[in-house]
């Protein structure tokens, strides 16, 4: 059986909310790590623009943006039903991808944009976490956890974590003593998940000719994805937030 290939880069916000999709889908592909500065010519020759992540899939279409993998994903295998709720989670990553991850990657590399001290962007970027912090305190019930888009998480909590957590470890003291109590709680949560866990292990960079690794393990069912396992692994995992792809 032919695996889709997926060309990616651990700490990448938008190839973490890729392979988070595929682990709850449990949909398995060949994972090639790749090191942004030395892009293998396999990955320019399936997408020329040469960002991460990309996924070929068996029959030769390529997709080049993480959310069209998630929607793929969940058109493979979708245990929970997420793709009820992808109407309300396009609002959410057209601002997330637009005008937050604008104002997060000029607060994460402040020294390249010396026009606006660094709080600026920040106070930016915080017009969209105020939006976030909104939804999950009403959301909030005393049954537990809350969630962006209910009681229950959904493919909406995956595909904007990775980008809060980015934002978050710009400025972890600043982030976590701000007024954002829900929000911190919501990715506290998704820092110590067990779905997080499963998508963070190391790999060396892709070599041509190198044993295939494949991803995610089977071990971690994707149905167990929503489950908190209360270990704190997710926290170190988060504290290297690397820079942004695609």
């Amino acid at each position: 059986m032919t695996l889709p290939i997926l060309y990616s880069f651990r700490r990448c916000p938008y190839a973490m909310r890729a392979r988070l999709a595929l682990a709850y889908a449990g949909q398995q592909c060949e994972l090639r790590e790749v090191v942004l500065r030395d892009k293998p010519p396999e990955l320019l020759q399936a997408s020329p623009k040469g960002t991460v992540p990309v996924i070929v899939l068996p029959d030769g279409r390529v997709l080049e943006e993480s959310y069209d993998i998630v929607k793929w994903a969940l058109g493979q295998n979708d245990p929970r039903s997420w793709s009820r709720v992808l109407p309300e989670t396009d609002e959410l990553v057209a601002q997330n991808d637009g005008p937050f991850k604008a104002a997060l990657d000029k607060y994460k590399y402040a020294s390249r944009h010396p026009e606006q001290p660094p709080g600026s962007y920040r106070r930016e970027g915080e017009k969209f976490l105020a939006q976030l912090e909104k939804k999950l305190s009403e959301n909030q019930t005393r049954a537990g956890q809350a969630y962006l888009l209910g009681s229950e998480q959904t493919v909406a909590d995956i595909v904007i974590f990775p980008f809060i957590r980015q934002f978050a470890f710009v400025d972890e003291v600043w982030f976590f003593s701000s007024p954002y109590k829900a929000l911190q709680n919501w990715l506290q949560w998704h820092l110590d998940s067990p779905l997080f866990a499963a998508v963070m292990h190391k790999y060396p960079q892709w070599q041509p000719g190198a044993n295939p690794v494949i991803f995610p393990s089977p071990s971690i069912p994707g149905q167990n994805s929503g489950q908190n396992s209360g270990q704190n692994s997710g926290q170190n995992s988060g504290q290297n937030s690397g820079q942004s792809s695609s």
